[in-house]
């Protein structure tokens, strides 16, 4: 067989077979980093965003050492548990499980919410290699006992960040407190907010770093403006900005699911129509105002940073943020909701002086400023005052058996 770049990777035949079927031929970059040291065995910080292939770094090493194991798993049980925060993203890693696995004999299957749990506990009690779950389902089934960690040898957090703007931290220490220390762990996430932080550091090893930079390549095709705002005054202001027609279809980012609740009652004061999305709202309701907004019959699509990477909607004319995000490579994932397939696009920022250093940090990260729009206050330039400190520091994990064959020994010998 023709050498493949996969191939030196350390990937054996049958997923590089598999994967020349999908017509996927040269590895990203976050492959070419992840996968050769997951193959290894060694923990995994990945910060990477969406579209950048994460998910094949991520399953491709583990099939092949789930193959490689040899062990069957037990009833009830399941070898390998990749947690994720949306229903969509779950069914989105299932299907790349099923394709680059296409050649392996390996039993996966999807646990979520919003659908019957019939099927889920059907193929939970015979036992599956790779189980993808959504947290909140997931307790559930433990709760009935339909399911036991004591068997996982490896575990996998996808969109870390979204963990967080969901509220599903809590819920992942809940599971990662189930599963053995013998394992390995992989941690992703597109941003690092202090919180993702702090869990990666209580659950991974002597992690192994991977990072990709946010694209730029994107941003250079969007118009960007900054107004500076004072807060009281951004609500008032937001409605002003809509009396221009061309903003005809815009998504306005807020940091939290409250304020994004508050803005969209301000506009619909003013008449315009606008749904807010984000984590407190049930998969239906997101689901309505997403098609709504598609469909025309919204005008605006308030949303927080869950959305950032959730949207994939065309023609988005604006986009606003309200407020600026704290991490600045989230400012990136969300002005990339305009100017899709090669079209323009228009991003306008609110900032109030105590988002000075944000806009300082998103300029950094792009490299270039934002266009002021209007004079910028004399005071916007002074350092902001009261910066929180970052969290202190806490110990890795105890040490784990490193050795895969160790543990496959120990397993057959019982």
């Amino acid at each position: 067989m023709t050498n493949s770049p996969f191939a030196e990777l350390g990937l054996t035949d049958r997923l590089v077979r598999a994967l020349r079927a999908a017509k996927y031929h040269k590895p990203t970059p976050v492959q070419q980093k992840a996968i050769p040291l997951l193959l290894e065995d060694a923990d995994l910080l990945g910060i990477a965003q969406t579209g950048t292939g994460k998910t094949a770094a991520f399953t491709l090493p583990l099939l092949q050492n789930i193959n490689e194991d040899g062990i069957k798993p037990l009833p009830s049980t399941t070898r390998a548990l990749i947690l994720a925060p949306t229903r969509e993203l779950a069914l989105q890693i299932s299907d790349s499980i099923k394709t680059y696995g296409f050649h392996f004999n390996l039993r996966h299957t999807v646990v979520m919410g919003g659908v019957s749990q019939g099927a889920q506990v059907a193929a939970l009690k015979r036992g599956v290699d790779i189980l993808v779950a959504t947290p909140g389902r997931l307790l559930d089934l433990i709760n009935q006992r339909r399911l036991k960690l004591s068997e996982c040898e490896y575990l996998i957090i996808d969109e870390a960040d979204r963990m967080l703007d969901m509220g599903f931290i809590r819920d992942v220490r809940k599971i990662v407190d189930l599963l053995p220390e013998d394992r390995q762990t992989m941690l992703f996430s597109a941003t690092m907010p202090a919180e993702v932080a702090k869990l990666a550091e209580e659950i991974l090893y002597e992690p192994e770093r991977v990072e990709i930079a946010a694209k730029t390549v994107a941003v250079e095709k969007i118009e960007q403006r900054v107004h500076h705002v004072g807060k009281p005054a951004k609500k008032d202001f937001l409605v002003k900005l809509f009396d221009d027609g061309d903003l005809s279809k815009v998504i306005v980012f807020t940091r939290t699911k409250r304020g994004a609740d508050q803005v969209v009652k301000r506009m619909a004061k003013s008449g315009i129509k606008a749904e807010a999305i984000h984590g407190n709202k049930s998969q239906n309701n997101r689901q309505r105002a997403l098609k709504n907004f598609q469909d025309g019959r919204t005008r605006a699509l308030v949303a927080t940073d869950i959305a950032s990477r959730g949207i994939d909607i065309d023609h988005v004319s604006h986009v606003i943020n309200y407020e600026l995000p704290n991490e600045p490579e989230s400012y990136v994932h969300r002005i990339g909701r305009t100017a899709r397939a090669g079209t323009s696009g228009i991003a306008i920022s609110m900032c109030d002086i105590e988002e000075w250093p944000q806009l300082k940090a998103i300029e950094k990260l792009i490299k270039r400023p934002l266009t002021p729009v209007g004079e910028v206050p004399a005071d916007f330039a002074k350092p902001a005052q009261g910066r929180g400190k970052p969290p202190a520091r806490r110990g890795p994990p105890r040490r784990r058996n490193r050795n895969r064959n160790s543990r496959q020994s120990t397993r057959k010998a019982a």
